[in-house]
């Protein structure tokens, strides 16, 4: 794939104005909003729900709605969130008892199907379900909170997602999500990825619309090389 997808994260938004804060970040350019569920279980940190996602869509929201659970079990918020609006929908592999499965339950729900694979867990599952996936995301942090410094050797780890992504002919977006901001998103690029997620780089920023538009020049000088 030749575009790149940049997907704030709105755990870094102001929650008390969740849909302003939508609204606001895709038109300033987002292609997405990842949306990161923690259930004080599986990480230690709890955020959001299924009515979260839902009241976006009541709001107004109509751009691309990127699920990422950080839950265990995993099933059960996969039917809720296909049912509130989600678009994407990724799970961690240690968090299912039966991956495959889950995988196709998200896609019989008509949403995509995606991994995600924390810095310490290896890509060996993804090679017997590839078939299921539309997006491998690339953890570059612990999951549990926003706000930390990428982990450089996460690099390595893209480059061999992206080879599994050509090796099998598909269409599968590689995806990473921790410490992305405009002076490493290039390098992160050139490993193999796609799909950035961004949550205090752009956030904590006054002007939205500028830090992603620095995103984007940084990954303009890839196609130029």
């Amino acid at each position: 794939m030749q575009n790149f997808l940049i997907a704030p994260s709105l755990l870094s938004a102001d929650f008390a104005r969740l849909g302003e804060e939508a609204a606001a970040v895709l038109a300033a350019g987002g292609d997405a909003l990842h949306l990161d569920v923690m259930d004080n279980h599986y990480v230690p940190n709890l955020t959001v729900g299924p009515l979260v996602c839902e009241a976006l869509r009541k709001y107004g929201i109509q751009g691309m709605i990127d699920v990422h659970l950080m839950t265990k079990p995993v099933d059960r918020l996969i039917v809720d969130f296909a049912k509130a609006g989600a678009n994407i929908i990724t799970f961690h592999p240690e968090a299912s008892d039966h991956v495959d499965r889950s995988l196709a339950l998200i896609r019989s729900h008509g949403c995509k199907a995606g991994l995600a694979i924390n810095p310490a867990t290896t890509l060996h599952c993804l090679e017997y379900v590839i078939d299921k996936v539309d997006l491998i995301l690339i953890m570059s942090v612990n999951p549990g909170f926003g706000g930390q410094k990428f982990i450089p050797a996460t690099l390595e780890k893209i480059v061999q997602a992206r080879a599994l992504v050509e090796t099998s002919g598909k269409e599968i977006r590689v995806a990473v999500d921790g410490g992305i901001k405009a002076d490493n998103i290039l390098e992160v690029a050139k490993a193999g990825a796609d799909m950035f997620i961004a949550g205090s780089a752009i956030f904590t920023q006054p002007d939205y619309k500028a830090v992603m538009t620095e995103m984007r020049n940084q990954l303009k000088k890839l196609k130029n090389l």
